[in-house]
């Protein structure tokens, strides 16, 4: 879809639904802004600052119709890493590195790829994402004091043990005055913000009744300014760069995947198809710009997407509506948002972490018991415990190790002979008693790759007197091959030519082939030893025989078998006339 296709019939009736539907989103967006901000170790207006910067970037330039971008719960974990160990200036600077990285993504046509990270490992990190947001939120529940936060989940665990004894009633019946509203709202009135509802009884309530009692933004972080940052371009050095390189990456990645997804329910809602590429520019270029002006790490939010739909958004009109009602708030009325308690924030992230917690899916891929469910095992466990970049990195390794393993056990190599009766090849028809021991036929299905390499050498024959000299294999069920398997046949037709024999290759596919012409063994193997049918290649293999060995064979594995066996001392056929083309030959070629 290009830039101005998304504006395709637009007209008076679609701005007034754009201006409602990004209205009511950016009402959502205040309270989610501070709180993502706040569980990311930051001020609650630098989420504010990137809901307004970021927000109007990703719908103006971003690739999808409804895309409402801005601060995440996906990124609480790592942007709260990166400003507890490298501050909120790196912090900005990362997600400025992160930004450039989303735009080569998207100018490289990488988008795409984003789509083949396997499931378990996104459910794996999703799911542990969910589990460290809604423990950090714990102590704001239980209004918890000298609280020290730490990057560990295990040190923020022994942390409110060690303050359990700090409980402030008045914080839990604040936070709890708060979930209840928006677990009400949810169930009874969706159409209806319930995050803002709960946030604005339990505030109204807290003041009314526990009035400095209780934990406030104003009295944990000061008063909230009314104006957007002056702006501000962080001091990059090399040395930050190399430092931050790797944050950087990651924030990218799980930026894309994020705001793909939330692009793919957003199609799924609609009907219609985001460009993904040109998706990852626009998150790009939001996520450079947005740190000059005081915000974090921004991308696509899936539930904030959704509620735009639901309420009749037409184009990227209303995403850019949202953020200019954000900035509109912020402008009148800042100084109100620092009566509100972190108590009454801390249920609105505890209800985000559960709805993105992906626990059915996670519960169903470890019920199955495969090697999906140590995947995802591992990846939650590792996001949980150790980092998520880590978790992220491991759990993709041991993806692809997974499917390197499936793909060479799909690998299958079976020796076979002609069967009479349905003038095909079958496995069924070799036995100990039943054998060619000059031609070897075998079926090969299956990519020839580095993991199936060691089932195909395992399936082929040795090598001398006592080995079929002629080989022919039957490739029309290998979809694909690669060096590996390239050098396999390359060593196998090495191995027969030095004992006079010849590598024989029926109904090979256009990529092996294309390969095999590539690095010369084409050539190598000769052009003539390739053919369209086996029947056809079982003809020539059959008139490459030493007859002399076929003399009191007693395998009869062709229908030529007893009169090959036949033959006198001279070489000569008894009773049987020398044909230009064997009658099983004749036969097969048409259905193998």
């Amino acid at each position: 879809m290009t830039g101005w296709g998304r504006y395709k019939g637009y007209n008076i009736a679609s701005l007034r639904k754009d201006i409602i539907s990004g209205t009511i989103v950016g009402v959502i967006a205040i309270p989610l802004g501070m709180a993502f901000a706040i569980a990311s170790g930051v001020k609650p207006e630098y989420g504010i600052y990137t809901t307004i910067v970021a927000g109007i970037l990703i719908s103006l330039i971003g690739g999808s119709k409804f895309q409402i971008g801005g601060p995440t719960g996906a990124f609480i974990p790592i942007l709260f890493a990166i400003a507890m160990q490298y501050g909120y200036e790196n912090l900005l600077i990362a997600g400025m590195m992160a930004g450039v990285f989303l735009v080569l993504m998207g100018a490289l046509k990488l988008g795409v790829l984003i789509k083949f990270i396997p499931k378990p490992v996104t459910i794996g990190f999703t799911a542990g994402i969910a589990v460290i947001i809604f423990s950090g939120q714990v102590a704001n529940f239980l209004g918890l004091k000298d609280m020290e936060r730490h990057e560990s989940f295990v040190d923020n665990m022994k942390e409110i043990g060690i303050h359990i004894s700090t409980i402030n009633i008045y914080s839990i019946l604040t936070a709890a005055i708060c979930l209840i509203v928006v677990i009400l709202t949810i169930r009874f009135a969706p159409r209806i913000p319930g995050s803002l509802i709960g946030l604005l009884c339990a505030t109204v309530l807290a003041a009314l009744f526990f009035s400095g009692k209780v934990t406030t933004i104003g009295s944990a972080y000061g008063a909230i300014p009314n104006t957007l940052p002056s702006f501000h371009f962080p001091v990059i050095t090399w040395d930050r760069i190399v430092t931050l390189i790797r944050p950087a990456f990651v924030i990218a990645m799980l930026g894309s995947i994020e705001s793909l997804l939330s692009a793919v329910v957003a199609d799924g809602m609609t009907g219609t198809r985001h460009n993904s590429n040109r998706e990852l520019i626009g998150q790009g270029v939001a996520n450079i710009i947005a740190p000059m002006f005081g915000g974090i790490p921004a991308t696509g939010a899936i539930a904030r997407t959704a509620t735009n739909i639901k309420s009749g958004a037409v184009s990227p009109v209303s995403g850019i509506v949202h953020g200019i009602v954000v900035f509109l708030i912020l402008l009148l009325f800042a100084p109100y948002a620092s009566s509100i308690p972190l108590a009454a924030m801390a249920p609105i992230l505890m209800v985000v972490a559960w709805n993105m917690s992906e626990r059915k899916q996670f519960l169903h891929l470890l019920k199955i018991k495969t090697g999906d469910s140590l995947v995802l095992a591992i990846t939650f466990l590792l996001t949980v415990f150790a980092d998520l970049a880590l978790a992220v990195e491991v759990g993709l390794i041991l993806a692809v190790i997974l499917f390197v393993k499936r793909m060479g056990e799909v690998h299958l190599v079976s020796k076979v002979l002609p069967d009479p009766t349905s003038v095909k090849v079958g496995a069924h028809m070799v036995t100990e008693s039943h054998d060619c021991p000059q031609i070897g036929i075998y079926n090969v299905e299956g990519p020839l790759f580095f993991g199936a390499a060691y089932r195909f050498d395992n399936t082929m024959p040795g090598y001398g007197s006592d080995h079929p000299n002629i080989i022919l294999l039957r490739m029309g069920k290998v979809p694909f091959m690669d060096t590996t398997g390239e050098a396999n046949l390359a060593g196998l037709m090495k191995q027969l030519q030095k004992t006079g024999g010849k590598l024989m290759i029926s109904d090979i596919q256009s990529q092996p082939l294309d390969l095999l012409k590539k690095t010369g063994l084409y050539e190598a193997i000769g052009a003539e030893q390739f053919y369209d049918h086996t029947g056809e290649a079982i003809n020539v293999a059959l008139g490459a025989l030493d007859y002399n060995k076929c003399i009191g064979c007693t395998h009869s594995a062709f229908r030529e078998c007893k009169a090959l066996s036949g033959l006198d001392e001279a070489g000569s056929l008894r009773g049987l006339k020398v044909v230009s083309k064997p009658v099983v030959a004749r036969e097969l070629s048409g259905g193998i």
